[in-house]
């Protein structure tokens, strides 16, 4: 899925962080349909065994993924690094599903999680290097720590994609201002 294009680089990071977010609340969580809400198009067919995998390497992934949130480039690259070299990554390009022509980080061989992680690595590597770790935050509401890539141009996201979030903290800001004035 991860090409490079910043747009399919946003929706990888979008995906990881909901992937995160979702295995922090919910063991019974639904991957297929987070994978297929952020446009891995071959989520609907991967076998079952391949979820489950991806499931389990995502939760192992997920402190990592969340010591972005404030963390170091420099102490992300070692974490990263390590985690490319058990990837078998082999470029190519491809089209399929109605997609544009785009770049597969895994042989076509290669099992569902092993592309997912695949991608998922190489758009942090990417993200890495044009941007650090800034883009990546956690929730600024009260109660919540979730993590949230900002994708944003202005990069002024401060609240997780739960909408309760930033509804919660706007609603409590309002009430104290009327109580001042």
């Amino acid at each position: 899925m991860t090409s490079g294009n910043d747009t399919e680089i946003r929706q990888t990071l979008d995906a990881a962080v909901a992937l995160v977010n979702a295995l922090d609340e919910d063991a019974d969580l639904d991957v297929r349909a987070i994978l297929e809400e952020h446009r891995f198009t071959r989520a609907a067919a991967a076998p079952d065994a391949a979820i489950e995998r991806l499931r389990i390497r995502i939760g192992a992934l997920a402190p990592r993924l969340a010591s972005l949130a404030g963390g170091d480039a420099d102490d992300c690259v070692g974490w990263l690094n390590a985690e490319l070299a058990e990837i078998a990554i082999a470029p190519s390009l491809t089209e399929h599903d109605g997609a544009a022509l785009h770049i597969h980080w895994t042989p076509s061989s290669a099992k569902f999680d092993d592309q997912v992680i695949a991608d998922v690595l190489m758009a942090l590597t990417q993200e890495l290097c044009d941007n650090g770790t800034e883009r990546f935050g956690e929730c600024a509401a009260i109660d919540c720590d979730r993590l949230f890539y900002d994708g944003t141009r202005n990069r002024s996201r401060r609240f997780c994609s739960d909408a309760r979030c930033a509804s919660r903290t706007h609603t409590a800001d309002h009430r104290k201002r009327q109580r001042t004035t």
